[in-house]
């Protein structure tokens, strides 16, 4: 992967903007527990963020294991570990963040230039055995190291993954004797056997996915994976397809009894002496480079939206000196209260002229209702304002323009009496009051989905048929918000989305498609119909287990601010 366009994706429409706080910059890929997306800390570093797949999300024993696991990996510290920075287990859904490492995988590595030479190896399993020490050191068991988990950077490799991979069911492999944690290929027979698992399971992790350097193809081979743990559990490893050099080492690694295999540090000695003068400053790192090959540009920081402030009009008033006292005193002090009283006037002009331009420019600018108090037509033609019956209930199209008069003495379109005066205060403080009040939220509590109703975001909100906002639809064993004309996005922050929160994850939205593969209770969506007005759902219910059985039902709080 030399090029920057298959390192980082470009987002997708169901992919969201903004994770807790951190703004995305493009996918990194997926695994057994989620996406993995590129961002940055506030000051520029790059970070890794995984989100975790919903059907993990809301399991609560999962969340209970994760964020145990996270506070163990908190204490990782390394130089061959990508170490954790941020997470939060009772997200919604949860998340974790990691420090970047700019290089391929060692299972992209050996894809792209074959397996790797005998000096790269030893370079590898004394980096790889040192982030065990680390990790091992922490209390925690990887129980997961594999080529995909193995990244090569420039200056060495790099361990991921540490811990999280006890919490996720997706990459478990179930035996007749139980279930087990990992990736079949890359088990210790006893992880296999679903036997104790120990440090020593991640030491034959480590010489399968060393193996696996050298051959470019797992030790144990491919197939069903019960096929593959048969072999790993009562089969002895293949070692003659290894170089003579490595085969004590990996002897060492993949004893089938845990307690003959190496340690990570007996691993690192056994590396270092037989690399001899190719552990000399300079010489492993020109080598591991040409491994990890060249480095790719990393996206820059995708801005944060930052709050537009206007400075004040007029600047805060100073401190005035004393004045003596005396009749010079008084004298002082009728010339200061004249220059006071002389400088509020030219402000308040000031401030009064930069109101006018400005409602000028808006074309909020007050209107002369006493030049047109004769006729409505004056001006403009009667019909240039169509739509707007008088509150007569005549049904005739009136000339006058919402919100003023009509010749029966009723506010069009309202059905407020008038007393017939011209009120030109009235048409200019309702403008003012639309352009400067933010929209009211209207609540719908506990708003119901299924494949026979559908929502509105205008009155009436619930309708019996299929043509509102937003509609629920199962098929082919997955469900999903749908909607003709309206944007749908899923929020990945925190719990408590606000208008704001809102209008910052439509910005960049296009699909009108939402899949609650993604969805648990507690998640927040927003959707925007094309009248501008925006819908907060927060998902209460999902029954979305059995999709093709017609009794799937989604419930929801919903909030509405209406566009004007």
């Amino acid at each position: 992967m030399n090029d920057a366009s298959e390192v980082f994706q470009p987002l997708r429409a169901q992919d969201p903007p903004v994770v807790a706080g951190y703004c995305l910059a493009a996918r990194l890929g997926a695994g057994g527990m989620g996406r993995v997306y590129l961002s940055h800390t506030q000051g520029g570093r790059p970070v890794a963020i995984k989100v975790v797949r919903p059907e993990l999300a809301d399991d609560p024993a999962f969340r209970r294991r994760f964020g145990r696991e996270i506070k163990a990996a908190r204490r990782v510290r390394g130089a061959y570990t990508a170490e954790l920075i941020d997470a939060d287990a009772d997200g919604v859904p949860p998340w974790l963040a990691t420090v970047y490492v700019p290089g391929p995988s060692l299972t992209e590595a050996v894809a792209r230039r074959g397996p790797l030479p005998v000096p790269a190896v030893l370079w590898l399993m004394a980096g790889v055995a040192e982030a065990l020490q680390a990790i091992h050191a922490a209390g925690i068991v990887h129980r997961d190291l594999k080529p995909s988990n193995v990244l090569l950077a420039a200056d060495g490799p790099r361990v991921i993954d540490f811990g999280i991979s006890l919490t996720s069911g997706a990459t478990s492999a179930y035996t007749a004797t139980g279930a087990s944690v990992g990736t079949p290929q890359f088990m210790a027979p006893e992880q296999a056997s679903a036997g104790e698992v120990t440090p020593a399971t991640d030491v034959f992790a480590l010489g399968q996915t060393a193996a696996f350097a050298v051959l470019g193809e797992p030790l144990y081979g491919d197939g069903p994976s019960v096929s593959v743990l048969y072999r790993i559990v009562h089969s002895e490893p293949d070692l003659s397809l290894l170089p003579a050099q490595l085969r004590p080492l990996f002897a060492r690694c993949l004893a089938a009894d845990p307690a003959e295999r190496a340690t990570p540090a007996e691993i690192i000695e056994w590396c270092r002496r037989h690399l001899g003068r190719e552990t000399d400053p300079g010489a492993g790192l020109a080598l591991w480079r040409d491994v990890a090959g060249p480095e790719v540009t990393v996206p820059a920081p995708v801005p944060h939206p930052t709050p537009v402030h206007t400075l004040p009009l007029v600047a805060p008033p100073q401190q005035w000196p004393p004045l003596p006292a005396g009749p010079d005193g008084r004298r002082a002090r009728r010339r200061r209260n004249a220059l006071i009283v002389g400088i509020m006037t030219v402000s308040a002009l000031l401030v009064l002229g930069l109101t006018w331009a400005v409602l000028d420019a808006t074309g909020l600018r007050f209107r002369d209702t006493s030049s047109q108090a004769g006729s409505g037509a004056s001006g403009r033609s009667s019909g240039s304002e169509s739509g707007t019956t008088s509150g007569s209930g005549s049904g005739s199209s009136s000339g006058s323009g919402a919100g003023e008069r009509s010749a029966t003495g009723t506010d069009s379109g309202t059905g407020e009496k008038s007393d017939g005066a011209s009120d030109s205060s009235r048409p200019s403080s309702k403008s003012s009051s639309t352009a400067s009040t933010p929209p009211r939220p209207i609540a719908y509590p506990q708003e119901w989905f299924d494949e026979k109703n559908s929502v509105s975001l205008r009155e009436p909100v619930d309708r019996k048929d299929r043509k509102g906002d937003i509609r629920f639809v199962c098929g082919q064993g997955q469900c999903a918000l749908k909607s003709d004309k309206s944007l749908i996005t899923l929020l990945y922050s925190k719990p408590g989305a606000t208008l704001d929160s809102c209008r910052l994850a439509l910005k960049g939205a296009e699909s009108r498609d939402l899949p609650l593969a993604a969805v648990a209770a507690g998640s927040e969506i927003c959707v925007k119909n094309p009248s501008g007005d925006i819908a907060l759902l927060v998902v209460q219910v999902k029954s979305t287990a059995l999709p093709d059985d017609g009794f799937s039902f989604l419930t929801a709080d919903m909030t509405v601010w209406r566009a004007r």
